[in-house]
């Protein structure tokens, strides 16, 4: 069977229901995570995604903040939690599908400075990366896992529209390229992203509101992400190559979020 994995970073789920509807209807998945909800659990609107097809809810929710949700047409089992945000934030919401452990994560922005002393915003998402790693080091590689979301690291020099000015601006720093290469290591995690379109290509999911046309000016960055472990690899590769896409065409949408939803299938 096709599992097809997609993650959005919606920015109010409330707000972006019907574009969420139109992108289920033209692109199928079987489960869709979700990042920035801002609503608590029970202002989501559930009928709407059982009306598209999705009726299986998990919502982590926070009020006007944060918050996560995964909407699944098949039925969702508990996982071990992988909660590690210290500072209590709806952030992290996981489940088993198919036989699938997946973990969807709004990981922390870190706010404008990247220094861990001065910024209390960047050192908690080192903190938080730090955290996610130790606790899947002690998970076992061969399981299928995915770790998927909006983990507000673009970690290659092509995930960025400028590499050499970008490495001064959180979320392309040195050191959250080195915490996400970690978290990466921890189990031997595979891009499937990068994995369906290598290096040297570009690649963006998120493009600043500030710019009119986003095309034009052309300064995304890649902050969504869909990660397996090893023992996802030939459920990845059945077809013969890394079945992955961004949808930026879901950016020019009429009142978009600001990134743009990203998919992966699995052939279990």
């Amino acid at each position: 069977m096709r599992l097809r994995i997609c993650t959005w970073n919606v920015n109010s789920v409330r707000l972006r229901a019907e574009q969420a509807a139109r992108f289920v209807a033209e692109q199928g998945p079987d489960v869709l995570c979700l990042q920035e909800i801002k609503c608590r659990e029970g202002e989501f609107p559930r009928q709407a995604f059982v009306d598209m097809g999705l009726p299986h809810l998990k919502i982590a929710g926070q009020k006007g903040w944060h918050g996560v949700a995964m909407a699944s047409r098949l039925p969702l089992e508990d996982a071990p939690p992988l909660d590690v945000c210290r500072e209590g934030h709806a952030r992290c919401v996981g489940a088993t599908v198919a036989g699938v452990e997946i973990h969807n994560f709004y990981i922390p922005a870190g706010g404008d400075v990247p220094d861990r002393v001065e910024n209390p915003k960047f050192d908690h998402k080192l903190d938080f990366y730090e955290k996610l790693t130790a606790e899947l080091g002690k998970r076992d590689p061969k399981a299928p896992l995915a770790i998927v979301g909006d983990l507000n690291v673009a970690p290659g020099e092509n995930d960025v529209w400028n590499h050499k000015y970008m490495s001064k601006i959180v979320s392309h720093t040195p050191v959250e390229i080195e915490a996400m290469d970690a978290l990466r290591k921890s189990l031997g995690f595979i891009d499937l992203t990068r994995e369906a379109y290598p290096e040297p290509q570009k690649l963006a999911s998120w493009w600043s509101y500030r710019a009119q046309d986003f095309r034009q000016s052309n300064r995304g960055l890649r902050l969504d992400h869909i990660l397996v472990t090893p023992g996802l690899r030939d459920a990845a590769f059945r077809l013969g190559a890394a079945a992955a896409r961004i949808h930026d065409d879901v950016r020019e949408w009429e009142r978009p979020s600001d990134h743009a939803p990203v998919s992966a299938d699995l052939m279990l």
